[in-house]
């Protein structure tokens, strides 16, 4: 055993995953997972409730929901709709119903594709903040609204400042009562590229998946509580060299001549057969980064959907 190393992924569940393929139970976190087989939609809830699981599973302390959709990057407006409902139920639980002021933050680059998730839905998102200031609530024919502004900060190679620095800068002047922030995330496995939603009330550390470590963006920082919503929309060189090396172990061992190779392989456990792909692959691979190639199409989709699901959190009547 190789032991547990670092792997590129921003998702809990797969952090979850790592240790159930060694029969481990952790304690201080509880799973349980709930399957939707009209919709198509399985939801994993992660939650670590203390700092001896936080350690455990590399994340913080907090509440993990993890939707997986797996026709989430096709072009059916039907099952976007159900996708949004399920991701507003998700987040009205974190959020409450109450009234309240809410800073919408899509980070990312919007002039990289798969990086533009975030600037993508907060364009779509409803902004709601100068009207209700200026006018009132009342103009818009509504007795309850949370009063919502959107904000896109960009990166520190577009602007020079931290990602923080500058959320930290509008949140001190605005003051609002929670921040939502979008991110576009990466992952360790190919099959839940662009397939995938993450909520937590955790907040984010931008571009960790990708080795990027800004500071993170969380209500311990920020003094307001933080819910992060992201979808991974890469995956590293290792990542398909290791589930191209897994179908292939599972077709040599239905194949008579060649059984004992793929039994051989077969013995290494993910973690080390990642670890030894690592090794081979580098220094020239293991920093490339790859997305699907119709990604243009899926940001454009998933980015709307996952709007559409913070507007109906949002609304309040």
């Amino acid at each position: 055993m190789l032991g547990k190393f670092n792997i590129r992924t921003d998702l809990a569940l797969e952090a979850k995953e790592s240790y159930e393929e060694d029969d481990v139970e952790i304690r201080g976190v509880k799973i349980w997972e709930d399957k939707d087989d009209e919709k198509e939609i399985c939801t994993t809830t992660v939650v670590i409730e203390t700092e001896n699981g936080a350690k455990a599973m590399g994340k913080p302390v907090g509440t993990y929901i993890t939707l997986e959709a797996p026709h989430l990057s096709m072009p059916d407006e039907g099952y976007h709709r159900e996708i949004s409902m399920e991701l507003s139920k998700h987040l009205k639980k974190l959020m409450g119903e109450k009234e309240q002021s809410v800073l919408i933050v899509g980070l990312g680059n919007r002039d990289v594709t798969p990086d533009a998730l975030g600037p993508c839905v907060v364009g779509n998102v409803r902004i709601t903040r100068h009207v209700i200031k200026e006018y009132g609530k009342f103009s818009m024919n509504e007795e309850k609204m949370n009063m919502i502004s959107g904000l896109i900060p960009g990166v520190m190679a577009q602007t020079g400042m931290e990602t923080l620095e500058i959320i930290q800068g509008v949140v001190d002047e605005t003051k609002p009562d929670l921040v939502i922030v979008i991110d576009a995330l990466a992952a360790r496995s190919t099959r839940r590229l662009n397939r995938t939603i993450q909520i937590t009330d955790t907040g984010i550390n931008p571009g960790s998946g990708v080795g990027n470590h800004r500071n993170g963006i969380s209500e311990q920082v920020l003094g307001v509580p933080v819910i992060a919503i992201g979808v991974p929309t890469v995956v590293d060189a290792a990542t398909i060299v290791n589930d191209a090396m897994e179908t292939l172990i599972a077709s040599m061992d239905e194949a008579e001549g060649i059984k004992n190779l793929g039994g051989a392989l077969g013995t290494l456990d993910k973690a080390e057969k990642h670890e030894l792909i690592h090794e081979l692959i580098s220094p020239h691979l293991n920093t490339m980064f790859v997305t699907p190639k119709d990604i243009d199409d899926t940001i454009k989709r998933i980015s709307f959907t996952i709007s559409e699901g913070i507007n109906a959190a949002l609304k309040l009547s």
